[in-house]
């Protein structure tokens, strides 16, 4: 696609070839204008930046760090291989009840973090090698929004876009009661390269990363502790989940604090930590203190005020479109603070891609987003909790199905959990969908697309499920809406 000439630094020049990478440092070699260009290479950035590109955009992304973000790097994909890592020596820990024995087991951290870095290392050279297959320009560097359709590459040129798209993600918050030190009071971005394993750790978040977190050193045999200011763990999930969770956490040895908040800390070896929960005062000391209490939008140093973007605490305030205040400057992702998870700001990104192509696109639906929590057993679910759908005052039904009376469950010996679906009264809708146990997280994707295909729970039940497998759970607990579960 040709682009009119260009001036930068005072020169008179034409496009550049849009399939190259380019660094602030060759600032002579002057870079061109875009129909789109986007702040943030991460999971929205560069799945945007591909879809604009799949649709005959001349497209540019801005990333200061690592192609993939976070959650390709720090988070999502360096997590899961470390998770799998502890699965395996769960297993070990059990081989007894499959008439394994062995002798002098060792098992080396060190190496499951090799293993969970040369995993992200490789996803991150095959993002970048997307983005070259499908001429998107990746310009290495940090990203400044200067206004009318401008951003400047500090220390480099300037970019001029029709449309912007800012996906700067986020960051780990803290506390004024933690102050993190990243060595003894640490973040799950310290911990993913942590290769020694404390004896100890207090794990301050009962959230997904906490909970994920917990299951990791359990397996390895660390003593853990869940701190959770909340009621419950996973505090937004369905709270038969989360009790079921909390269950098997206890039966796993990690000490689960719910109500709990810290009150004071003293880094150190070990670290100190004052606490006020439903016991009143109460004093720990760990090894480690893991902070896992949520995010911040990374809206500071990137231009908004010059180019008229509002923020709202800490994250850009955006319309069902992904619009900001600012004329034809979209923002997607974590820094939107919408719902801080991969897949979605993919979505978000690709629906504002599609946008700016001229497709008709509708509003995304965030309450039927799929969430996933990978400790084991594992979680997933979408769509209303039970609590909620009783505040909606429409009649429903339930539906469940144990894991432990599945064939399936039980050759694997994972046995924990259930399947539970949420069925509108009236018209057999699936409202709700809510899953713990062994790999539920790959059984979720069935029931969402009912929902999107308009199906009802009659529907998954009648369908035919191959025998044994883990999915024949979704169709009894379908079944079960109607007393019609036939193995239960």
């Amino acid at each position: 696609m040709a682009l009119r000439p260009i001036r930068l630094d005072n020169r008179r020049i034409s496009a550049l070839d849009k399939s190259q990478t380019v660094t602030p440092q060759e600032s002579v070699r002057p870079m061109p204008d875009y129909d789109l260009v986007i702040v943030g290479a991460g999971p929205g950035g560069y799945v945007a930046a591909i879809r604009a590109a799949q649709l005959g955009l001349s497209t540019a992304v801005v990333e200061r760090d690592q192609v993939g973000g976070v959650c390709l790097n720090w988070g999502c994909i360096p997590s899961k291989a470390l998770l799998r890592n502890a699965e395996v020596v769960s297993l070990f820990k059990h081989a007894a009840d499959y008439g394994v024995s062995y002798d002098n087991l060792r098992v080396d951290f060190g190496k499951a973090i090799d293993r969970s870095r040369n995993i992200a290392q490789r996803l991150t050279r095959g993002v970048e090698s997307l983005l070259k297959k499908n001429k998107v320009t990746l310009v290495k560097g940090t990203a400044l929004l200067k206004g009318n359709g401008r951003v400047e590459v500090k220390g480099g040129g300037t970019l001029g876009a029709k449309s912007i798209i800012i996906a700067t993600g986020a960051r780990f918050r803290g506390l004024p009661s933690l102050a993190v030190d990243g060595k003894s009071i640490i973040t799950s971005r310290e911990a993913l390269e942590l290769k020694q394993l404390p004896s100890s750790v207090v794990i301050v978040g009962g959230g997904a990363t906490g909970c994920e977190f917990a299951y990791l050193y359990a397996a390895y045999g660390v003593k853990v502790t869940v701190v959770e200011l909340l009621p419950r763990l996973l505090p937004t999930a369905d709270a038969e989940v989360s009790q079921a969770l909390e269950q098997s956490f206890t039966q796993q040895g990690i000490t689960v604090m719910t109500g709990a908040k810290v009150t004071k800390s003293t880094a150190g070896q070990p670290v100190k930590l004052s606490l006020e929960g439903p016991k009143g005062a109460q004093d720990l000391t760990s090894d480690l203190v893991l902070v896992c209490v949520g995010i911040q939008g990374n809206t500071d140093g990137i231009g908004l005020e010059s180019a008229g973007v509002a923020a709202e605490r800490g994250f850009i305030a955006v319309d069902d479109a992904m619009r900001t205040s600012a004329k034809e400057i979209y923002a997607i992702g974590d820094v939107t603070g919408k719902l801080a998870l991969a897949h979605v700001a993919s979505a978000q990104g690709v629906a504002v891609a599609d946008r700016l192509a001229g497709k008709e696109v509708p509003a995304l639906n965030y309450s039927l987003m799929p969430r996933a929590v990978y400790c084991q057993p594992q979680v997933a679910s979408w769509g209303l909790t039970e609590e909620e759908a009783k505040q909606t005052g429409r009649p429903y039904k339930v539906g469940k199905f144990p894991m432990l009376a599945s064939g399936k469950a039980l050759a694997l010996g994972d046995r924990q959990g259930f399947a539970k679906v949420l069925v509108d009264a009236q018209y057999g809708e699936i409202i709700g969908a809510h899953l713990i146990g062994a790999e539920v997280t790959e059984l979720l994707a069935e029931l969402s697309m009912a929902k999107m295909l308009e199906g009802t729970a009659r529907e998954v039940g009648w369908l035919t499920h191959a025998h044994p497998t883990l999915s024949e759970t979704v169709k009894e607990a379908a079944l079960a809406a109607f007393g019609e579960a036939i193995h239960i």
